[in-house]
């Protein structure tokens, strides 16, 4: 297996194995390397190549701008040293993984509908499953050359359980994979965990999980975390799922599961489109921001916050949270996935 040292500034230098990206690397190193999506999207692993050469898996990725490039700028997700390499990037203690991704293969056990566009699909592991709730793993797919992030809907447990909620895409490349050619039976490569979102369980602050779409999955893992590590005996969560249209309202079913539900665990679906022939709505209509404002108000500095779903939902959600309640971005949590 080749191996290239990388060294960022004059620290020690960790080595960069087989098809690991720069950032799989250095995570695997226990490095702090900043991120948030692996997929070249957020341009949060930007770096400075000081000396050496890499390869680009993708030249276009949108994280990165055209005056980046000019710079000499490159995303760490897309990039392999091609031999020994010194880079300059401001690393963190607070991207360090608390648990260090690995490579594994996972067989499929189990698929389940969960709505009509969305899917639970259930793989297993040899080894234990070892993640924190609210992060995700890279899924490497049959047929396709790079990999695929989804969110856990469970949390860790030793029988090594991966439980992910994904939403179709029409004419996604991944989806049309999860959904029309694998069968369970089947092995995949998962690799993980990532994901700097995962739940504070020392936070003695009430836990707000805002979900929509496909941001469902890691916010139940949010939920069930919570409970499992008791956080809700002196606590309230409340958990805010925005669809479309009543026919896409899901996530109830999990938390009606979890102790405490209806009295520590409060459930509160919001559609922006309530008018579907086929089911009358007669809960709350608009953008899942505002029925976040109106149920808890001026509350909301007080409360610890994870979100996911579609960029415009946690921008809305961020701007209203830190501008105009002034939430300090510590009890803010959410990774940026496009």
């Amino acid at each position: 297996m080749t191996q290239h040292q990388i060294r960022i500034g004059e620290d020690d230098p960790f080595q960069q194995d087989g098809e690991d990206t720069l950032l799989q690397a250095a995570l695997r190193a226990g490095v702090g390397f900043p991120y948030e999506c692996s997929s070249g999207g957020c341009g949060s692993c930007k770096f400075e190549l000081l000396d050496g050469e890499v390869e680009n898996l993708w030249k276009e990725a949108p994280g990165l701008s055209e005056r980046d490039r000019r710079k000499n700028l490159q995303l760490a997700c897309q990039c392999r040293a091609r031999g020994p390499l010194r880079i300059k990037v401001r690393s963190s203690p607070e991207c360090r993984p608390k648990v260090r991704p690995v490579r594994r293969s996972a067989r499929l056990v189990s698929v389940r509908a969960i709505t009509h566009d969305i899917t639970e699909f259930r793989f297993v592991t040899q080894r234990p499953a070892e993640f924190e709730a609210g992060q995700y793993a890279l899924l490497y797919l049959p047929g396709l050359a790079a990999p695929r992030a989804y969110s856990m809907s469970n949390i860790a447990n030793s029988d090594g359980e991966w439980h992910f909620q994904i939403r179709r895409v029409p004419g996604g490349k991944g989806t049309d994979r999860l959904f029309n050619h694998l069968q369970p039976g089947d092995d995949i490569v998962i690799d993980g965990p990532y994901g700097l979102a995962g739940l504070r369980t020392q936070s003695a602050r009430d836990v707000v999980c805002v979900a929509g779409g496909s941001g469902l999955a890691p916010m139940v893992s949010i939920a069930r975390g919570a409970t499992q590590a008791g956080m809700l005996r002196e606590r309230q969560l409340h958990f805010f799922y925005g669809a479309r249209t009543p026919h896409d309202v899901c996530g109830e079913e999990f938390l009606r599961a979890l102790p405490g539900f209806g009295e520590s665990i409060h459930f509160h679906p919001v559609v922006s489109q309530p008018e579907d022939a086929a089911t009358r709505w007669t809960g709350a209509t608009g953008f899942v921001h505002e029925s976040v404002r109106r149920v808890l108000a001026e509350r909301l500095p007080d409360c610890e916050f994870y979100f996911a779903g579609p960029p415009p939902m946690t921008q809305a959600l961020q701007s209203m949270l830190m501008l105009d309640y002034r939430v300090p971005f510590e009890q803010v949590h959410f990774d940026r996935f496009f």
